[in-house]
């Protein structure tokens, strides 16, 4: 029973962490700002620089933002209309799951007409461990730059997990960007 109850709690665990694997995208823009004039890009690297990452992390960002307004019809040009940068921000996540809780628990069944006894039942156990699970959790914001007015136009942020796999995290990388560039260009209200 000890087993059955601990397989059901990982279970639970897994699907919470699970469901919470989806990047959470925003995006703010200038309304002033024709979209339809931009045409080129280049990487703003005083921006860049500042993005407290790793350069492996920068790269592979890098990569999927240009994979990503290539896709878009933009071209890559050294005198551009748009500068892109980059920053980020983290925080670390703490979880804490109860895993004790279920049937076969073994606690106080309470007074009254709900029970009055202890013994096996749905209840909450004493010596149970709740399962603590500390994640970090990253935004990335892309800043796309008006290349002659140095103002920014557009601003999309992405939030979500990165696994330390390095293929895992190259994946999520490439989602995390696809996410944040669909807000790109921006559905002008008419």
């Amino acid at each position: 029973m000890k087993k059955l109850l601990k397989l059901l709690s990982i279970v639970m665990v897994t699907l919470v962490i699970s469901s919470c694997s989806s990047v959470r995208v925003a995006a703010d823009y200038d309304k002033a700002a024709d979209f339809n004039n931009y045409k080129s890009f280049a990487f703003f690297k005083t921006g860049i620089d500042k993005a407290e990452i790793s350069d492996l992390d920068k790269r592979r960002i890098l990569r999927a933002i240009e994979s990503e307004l290539l896709a878009k019809g933009f071209t890559k040009s050294e005198n551009p209309d748009i500068l892109v940068s980059i920053f980020t921000k983290s925080q670390q996540r703490v979880d804490v799951y109860n895993n004790a809780w279920g049937m076969g628990a073994w606690g106080w069944g309470g007074f009254g007409p709900w029970g009055g006894g202890f013994g096996p039942g749905w209840g909450w156990g004493w010596n149970q461990q709740p399962m603590v699970s500390t994640r970090s959790e990253g935004t990335l914001f892309i800043d796309l730059i008006d290349a002659k007015k140095k103002e920014l136009i557009w601003q999309g942020m992405g939030t979500g997990y990165l696994p330390r796999n390095v293929e895992k995290k190259e994946e999520r990388i490439n989602e995390f960007v696809s996410k944040v560039m669909e807000k790109y260009p921006p559905k002008m209200e008419k």
